[in-house]
C-alpha cells in the first residue's frame, strides 16, 4: 500500500519508519553510565559519550532498520523558555568537559552516517522533534521519538511512539495506552498537566509547591486539566486548596514550560530524512582517531555480530557493563569481540602482515631446530610466546613455541600432541628458556612461564612483560597485544578467530590446525611483542617509572606464577557439611520469612520482595523505585530499613547465605584441578587502576572474613599434609601510610607510642585519657580513621555509624582538629592532581585523574576522592608486592619447602612444614616489616592453625 506525500516527489511506502533521536539526552546517559570507569583512549581523551552514542545509534539502525532518521540537538544559545523564565534548567551544572568536547565529534560522526542534524535556534530538541513527529503522525507516518525523557509522552499519538531506553536493558515502545497507564491519566495531553502540577526537577520547572506525582494524578483524574482545576478550586479543601490557589500563576507558567512546541519553524522533509549508506572512509578516519577498534570491526567490516538483545551488553543495562580479560576495558558499552573472519577493509591506515613481508619461518625438523637453537643462544634479548590448547595455564597443552630476536624475523616450532614426543622437542629448546644471559620478553609472560613449567622448563634470566609495561604507563587502558599493536605500532595483527573461528561451540582448537596455518600467527605474536618492548622500554624511561616496572612488577611475575602453580587445598568434606548446614538454615529462614510476610513468594525476586515489603507490609510510605516502577530492594536499601521490620534482617540473611552457597560452598569443589588436587586461582597483575592485585577463576579475595558464615568457608582452606597454615597481614597499613605521607605529628606520635591507633584517636577527639575511651568511642574513631581519609561526607559518616549528622559533623571537625596535617595532605593531594592531572604512590605509580578539574560536581568529587585514596591504597599494594618478592627470593635461597599459596590484599598465606615454622615466620615478618622505611614502622601480625580460619 502506498500514499502520496505532496511535499515529496515520490510515493512513500506505508511501512516506512521515521526515527527521531534526542541527541543530548542519549549523550548524557552514555557519559554517566561510565562515570566510575570512563573509557579513556591513549591520548587521554574520554570517549565514553562518543562510543556510547555510536553504539546506541548502531543498535537502532540494526535492530529497527528505520527507513528515515534524524538526530535533534539543542541550540548553542538560550531558548524561548530561558527568555521566559531565567531559572529554566538553571540548577543544572555546567556540561562536563568530556561531553562538551565530544559533541563536535559526535556531530561529525552523524554527518559521516549521512544522517541529518536537526537544530533550530531558540528551540530545544524536544520542540524540534515534537514539531516533526506531530506532522509525520498526521500524515500517517509511523514515527518513533528516541529519548529517555518522560515529557515526550505528551506527543504520543496514533502513529507517534516513544522509544525509551529501559533501565534494565533494551528499549520499550510506548504508545497511547502505555503512556496513559504510566501516568494513570486519560489522555496523553494530560502529561503536560501532570508536569505543570508536580514540576520537573531536572528542568527546574517549579510546579505547585507541595504537590507530588500522586496528588497531581488525583487532581488531573478529577478535573481533567490545569485550566479546569483552577476554575474550580472551590471544590478543594484544606492545605491543598491553599497551595493551589496561592500558586495559580506558577502552575499556569509551569504548564507553559512543560509544553513541547509543535510549531517550530522547521519543515518535515521526508526526502532529506531518507536513510543513506554511511561514508565509510570518513567513519573509519574518526573511529581510528578515537581508537574504536571494535566499532571498526563491527560496523565497517560488516562482520556478523551478536544480537543486541543477547550477547551484547546494553548501554542502559543495570548489570556489569564490561568484562576484563587482559586488562581493564574502560567503560566499553559493548563487549569487545574480534572480527569473525570478515574481509579486511580497504582504506585502513594500519599495516598488516602481508604489507610488511617479514621473515617468518616454520621450524618443523630437528635440523631446523638445531640451527635456530645455535643462533638464538647468542642473543641478549629473546621474545617468546606459546600456542596452547587452553587459556587456563594449569590445563593447557603446548601446541607450539615461537621466538624472535630481531624485528620482522621470527620462528615457530610446532609440538606434537603426544606427551613423550612433545617433551623431546621442548627439551631440545630448553637451553633457550634457561639461558640466564638473555632477557625474556613476553606479552603476559606469566602464562608462558606456567605452561612451560608443566613441561619441566624453568624460564630464567631477566623478564620484560609488555602487558605490564603498558599497565605501569597507562593503568586504566586496555593492555592486550592487538590494542597495543594498533596504538604503538600502527599495525593490525592477525586476530585469533581468523584462525579458529568465533567463540561458540563450533570454535576450533589450535591443536585442530596444521602448523602451516598457525606459524605466521604465532611468529607475529613473538615479533610484535619484541617491537612493543622496544617502544615501551623508552617510554618507561621517559615517564620515570623504570624502577616501578623493573624492581616491583617484574620480580612479582615469578612469585605469582609460583602461587598459582602451588594452588590451595580444599577440605571438600568440610565444605559438604557446610553446604548441608547452610541449606538447612536457608529452609528455616525461608519459613520465617513466609510467616512474617503472611504469604509465600519468590525471595530471590527483587520485584516480589518489593511488593511484599512496600505494598503489603507498607514498611515505609515512600519507597524508592527504579525508572521502570519496580521497588529498589538492593542490599544498601534493605540495610537502611533493617530496624523497620524483622523480615528485612531475615531477607538479608537469606541472600547472604544463598550467595555464599552459590559462589563458594558448592562452587569451590568443582574447581579443583583433577591432576593436582588443588584450586589454582589466577592473580591478575594488570587489572586494577590502583596497583592492587585481583584474583579470578575463582576470586579468592572476596571471601567474607568478619561474619560467621564467611568464616565457615575459610575453615575449608587447609595446608599440605604434614604442614600448618600460616597467615601474616599488615596492621593498619593504610593509616600508617597516611601518617607517613601527611607527616602529621599527632598521628605519627600515636603510632610510635605503641597505643591502639583507634583508641588514641578517640582519646584526642573526645579530649579524654586513653584509658577512659569506651568501646563505642573506639568504634566511632575507627570508622572516622578509615572513612575520613577517603573523603567520606558528613552524611556518609552519619549513615555508616548510625548517628545523626550533627554528631558526625562534630566527629569530623574533631578529627581534623586532632590531625590537622591530614587535612593539609588531603587538600594538597587534590591540588597536585589538579595541576599535573595525576597522583603518585611512594613508588611513583601514577593514577591519572582526567576529571579532576571538571565543572560537574559529581564527576569532580569522584576524582578528588581518588586523588586522596590512590596514593594510599596504591602504596599499600606496592609495599606488599615488594615483600612478596623478597620472601620468595629468601625461600628459594634457603631451599625451603614452605609455599606461599594466597595473597589477599594486605595478607599473605603459606603452607609450612612443621620443621620450618620458626624460620618461615622470621623471614615473612622481617620482609613484610622491612619492605619500605616510613616515618612510622610497618607492623605485621601473624597466626598459625590447621586451616585458614584458625591462622587468621
Amino acid at each position: 500500500m502506498y500514499f502520496y506525500h505532496e511535499k515529496k516527489d515520490k510515493y512513500m511506502n506505508s511501512d516506512d519508519k521515521l526515527f527521531l533521536l534526542d541527541a543530548y539526552a542519549l549523550i548524557y546517559r552514555a557519559y554517566y553510565a561510565f562515570i566510575k570507569n570512563p573509557r579513556i583512549n591513549s591520548k587521554g581523551f574520554n570517549t565514553s559519550a562518543v562510543l556510547g552514542f555510536v553504539n546506541t545509534l548502531e543498535e537502532v539502525l540494526k535492530k529497527e532498520n528505520p527507513s528515515h532518521i534524524g538526530v535533534a540537538f539543542d541550540p548553542a544559545g538560550p531558548t524561548f523558555r530561558h527568555e521566559a523564565y531565567e531559572q529554566y534548567k538553571a540548577q543544572r551544572e555546567e556540561t562536563p568537559e568530556a561531553i562538551r568536547l565530544s559533541v563536535p565529534i559526535i556531530k561529525d560522526i552523524i554527518r559521516a552516517y549521512r544522517i541529518p542534524i536537526l537544530e533550530v535556534p531558540g528551540y530545544e530538541a524536544d520542540d524540534v522533534i515534537g514539531t516533526l513527529a506531530t506532522e509525520a503522525g498526521k500524515q500517517g507516518i509511523t514515527t518513533y521519538m528516541m529519548t529517555p525523557d518522560k515529557d515526550y509522552g505528551q506527543l504520543v499519538s496514533e502513529n507517534v511512539f516513544m522509544y525509551r531506553p529501559k533501565h534494565t536493558g533494551g528499549f520499550e515502545v510506548m504508545g497511547i495506552e502505555q503512556v496513559k497507564a504510566k501516568f494513570d491519566i486519560q489522555s496523553t495531553q494530560q502529561v503536560i498537566d501532570m508536569l505543570g502540577l508536580m514540576g520537573d526537577a531536572s528542568d527546574n520547572i517549579p510546579g505547585c509547591p507541595g504537590v507530588g506525582e500522586k496528588t497531581a494524578q488525583k487532581l488531573i483524574s478529577e478535573f481533567g486539566s490545569i485550566e479546569n482545576l483552577l476554575e474550580h478550586t472551590d471544590q478543594l479543601k484544606g492545605a491543598l486548596k491553599t497551595k493551589v490557589e496561592n500558586n495559580r500563576e506558577m502552575i499556569t507558567f509551569s504548564k507553559f514550560l512543560a509544553t513541547i512546541k509543535i510549531d517550530v519553524p522547521i519543515k518535515l522533509d521526508m526526502k532529506a530524512l531518507v536513510r543513506e549508506e554511511p561514508n565509510e572512509e570518513e567513519l573509519r578516519k574518526i573511529f581510528e582517531e578515537m581508537e574504536f577498534r571494535t566499532l571498526i570491526d563491527r560496523v565497517l567490516k560488516k562482520s556478523s555480530s551478536p544480537s543486541p538483545s543477547s550477547e551484547t551488553p546494553n548501554l542502559f543495562s543495570a548489570g556489569p557493563l564490561f568484562t576484563q580479560n587482559n586488562g581493564p576495558v574502560q567503560g566499553n558499552l559493548f563487549e569487545e569481540f574480534a572480527p569473525n573472519g570478515a574481509e579486511e577493509p580497504k582504506n585502513s591506515n594500519l599495516a598488516r602482515l602481508e604489507t610488511l613481508n617479514p621473515d617468518y619461518q616454520l621450524i618443523d625438523t630437528e635440523e631446523k631446530r638445531t640451527k635456530i637453537l645455535k643462533k638464538l643462544l647468542t642473543t641478549k634479548i629473546l621474545s617468546i610466546d606459546t600456542e596452547t590448547t587452553s587459556a587456563e595455564p594449569m590445563e593447557a597443552e603446548l601446541v607450539g613455541m615461537s621466538f624472535s630476536d630481531t624485528e620482522n624475523q621470527a620462528y615457530y616450532v610446532p609440538v606434537p600432541p603426544e606427551r613423550e614426543e612433545a617433551l623431546k622437542i621442548v627439551n631440545e629448546l630448553r637451553p633457550l628458556y634457561e639461558n640466564e644471559n638473555s632477557v625474556k620478553v613476553g606479552q603476559n609472560i606469566k602464562y608462558d612461564i606456567l605452561v612451560l613449567q608443566n613441561y619441566g622448563v624453568e624460564v630464567k634470566g631477566e623478564l620484560f612483560d609488555t602487558m605490564l609495561a603498558h599497565y605501569v604507563l597507562q593503568p586504566e587502558l586496555r593492555h592486550n597485544m592487538d590494542y597495543l599493536a594498533e596504538i604503538y605500532l600502527h599495525y593490525q595483527t592477525i586476530h585469533i578467530d581468523e584462525l579458529i573461528g568465533p567463540k561458540g561451540k563450533n570454535q576450533k582448537n589450535m591443536r585442530d590446525l596444521p602448523p602451516e596455518e598457525v606459524y605466521k600467527y604465532a611468529c607475529e605474536d613473538a615479533d610484535v611483542t619484541l617491537k612493543l618492548k622496544n617502544v615501551l622500554e623508552k617510554e618507561l624511561k621517559e615517564q620515570g617509572v623504570e624502577h616501578l616496572f623493573h624492581e616491583i612488577e617484574m620480580p612479582l611475575v615469578r612469585v605469582l606464577a609460583n602461587l598459582e602453580s602451588n594452588g590451595v587445598r580444599i577440605d571438600t568434606e568440610a565444605l559438604k557439611q557446610t553446604s548441608e548446614h547452610f541449606t538447612a538454615r536457608l529452609q528455616e529462614i525461608e519459613k520465617e520469612i513466609y510467616e512474617l510476610a503472611g504469604e509465600t513468594f519468590n525471595i530471590a525476586s527483587p520485584k516480589q520482595v518489593g511488593e511484599v515489603l512496600f505494598d503489603k507490609l507498607k514498611i515505609i510510605d515512600k519507597a524508592k523505585k527504579t525508572k521502570t516502577g519496580q521497588y529498589v530492594t538492593s542490599e544498601e536499601v534493605l540495610e537502611s530499613l533493617r530496624n523497620k521490620h524483622d523480615i528485612i534482617g531475615k531477607i538479608l540473611e537469606y541472600r547472604g547465605l544463598k550467595k555464599l552457597l552459590g559462589t563458594y560452598v558448592d562452587a569451590l569443589p568443582l574447581l579443583i584441578n583433577p591432576r593436582t588436587g588443588r584450586i589454582h586461582t589466577s592473580f591478575n597483575q594488570a587489572v586494577t587502576a590502583t596497583g592492587r592485585l585481583s584474583s579470578s577463576n575463582p576470586n579468592l579475595q572476596n571471601i567474607p572474613i568478619r561474619d560467621e558464615d564467611g568464616k565457615e568457608i575459610r575453615k575449608a582452606f587447609i595446608p599440605d599434609d604434614g604442614c600448618e597454615f600460616f597467615s601474616a597481614d599488615y596492621s593498619q597499613i593504610e593509616l600508617r601510610i597516611m601518617a607517613h605521607l601527611s607527616e602529621d605529628k599527632n598521628m605519627i606520635d600515636a603510632f610510635l607510642s605503641g597505643y591502639d591507633i583507634h583508641a588514641a584517636t578517640a582519646a584526642k577527639i573526645y579530649k579524654i585519657d586513653i584509658k577512659d575511651v569506651t568501646a563505642d568511642m573506639r568504634r566511632k574513631a575507627k570508622t572516622a580513621n578509615f572513612g575520613i581519609i577517603y573523603g567520606i561526607s558528613i552524611f556518609g559518616l552519619a549513615e555508616r555509624m548510625n548517628v545523626d549528622r550533627k554528631e558526625a559533623k562534630e566527629l569530623i571537625d574533631g578529627y581534623f582538629e586532632t590531625y590537622p596535617q591530614v587535612r593539609e595532605y588531603m587538600d594538597k593531594s587534590i591540588q597536585v592532581a589538579r595541576e599535573q592531572g595525576y597522583v603518585e604512590t611512594i613508588f611513583h605509580r601514577k593514577r591519572f585523574l582526567p576529571d579532576i578539574n571538571s565543572r560537574n560536581a559529581t564527576v569532580r568529587g569522584y576524582a578528588e576522592r581518588n586523588a586522596i585514596n590512590a596514593p594510599i591504597q596504591g602504596s599499600a599494594a606496592d609495599i606488599i608486592k615488594v615483600a612478596m618478592a623478597r620472601i620468595y627470593k629468601r625461600f628459594q635461597a634457603y631451599n625451603l619447602k614452605a609455599k606461599m599459596i594466597l595473597q589477599v590484599h594486605d595478607e599473605l598465606n603459606f603452607s609450612v612444614p612443621e620443621a620450618e615454622k620458626e624460620f618461615v615466620q622470621q623471614i615473612v615478618i622481617e620482609e613484610m616489616e622491612r619492605a619500605y622505611r616510613m616515618h612510622v614502622p610497618l607492623r605485621a601480625d601473624c597466626g598459625w592453625g590447621k586451616n585458614w580460619l584458625q591462622a587468621h
